[in-house]
């Protein structure tokens, strides 16, 4: 192993997560799928090596640090992007059964390769718009875990995202700057959607020491009929 991958087995080990070869095969095959897809397509403009296996890698698991994964069996990933956090925590909890949801259909083509790439199986990937998917059959109501990782304001994620959560499961907004003034400001959708924040988790990435905030909000009761609005509108009007 290269001193990459030492430092990002130890970084884990260190938070009680140990990798088998398979996994750590696994993240490597991942990492230089992005990097060739990345050529064609615009993925990520973080490519380094290292910085990939901090900012995207350790960054997408550091869920876990906070969220026991053992007792979640289904989780949704939504504006997954090139597979943050999905991709990383399912290959860390091969148990897990994930569904992600991104609106570019170039993206869902990287990770259906990803996917066969790195044989996970129970990986379902769905081209659309969160307002429309969360409509449909087996996905309202749904999912023990939902994540989104730096994809819009909180209070427009909470109508993205928990139409997606069962009732009494679990919502996870994975930020970098300090969310207090999206939290104040998400008080009117989590009323309306049956979210209760539960606890914001504060830590800092390793090396770079940048600041990295987990909201965990609950689900408290189904979702209201009139909620997710249609595609568009929660972006353009969003419930403050």
């Amino acid at each position: 192993m290269d001193a990459t991958v030492i430092q990002f087995t130890q970084l884990l080990q260190d938070k009680g997560i140990t990798l088998t070869p398979l996994q750590l095969e696994q993240f490597e095959t991942y990492y230089k799928e992005l990097v060739s897809w990345n050529e064609k397509m615009n993925l990520t403009g973080i490519t380094e090596r290292d910085q990939v296996y901090t900012k995207h890698f350790y960054d997408s698991i550091s869920l876990a640090f906070h969220f026991k994964f053992n007792d979640i069996k289904s989780m949704a990933d939504i504006g997954s992007g090139a597979g943050f956090p999905g991709i990383p925590l399912k290959i860390c909890f091969p148990h897990l059964k994930l569904t992600i949801v991104d609106s570019l259909s170039k993206r869902i083509s990287f990770l259906q390769h990803v996917s066969n790439e790195l044989k996970l199986d129970e990986v379902q990937l769905i081209h659309g718009r969160a307002e429309d998917v969360a409509r449909q059959s087996g996905h309202r109501d749904a999912y023990d875990l939902v994540t989104a990782r730096a994809v819009a304001r909180l209070a427009l994620l909470n109508e993205f995202c928990l139409p997606f959560v069962r009732k009494d499961g679990w919502f996870a907004a994975m930020k970098g700057s300090d969310p207090s003034e999206e939290l104040a400001e998400a008080k009117y959708s989590l009323k309306e959607l049956r979210g209760r924040l539960e606890k914001v988790e504060s830590f800092s990435l390793p090396v770079e020491e940048s600041a990295r905030h987990i909201i965990l909000i609950q689900k408290t009761g189904v979702t209201p009929a009139k909620y997710p609005r249609k595609a568009g509108l929660p972006a353009k009007s969003p419930l403050i």
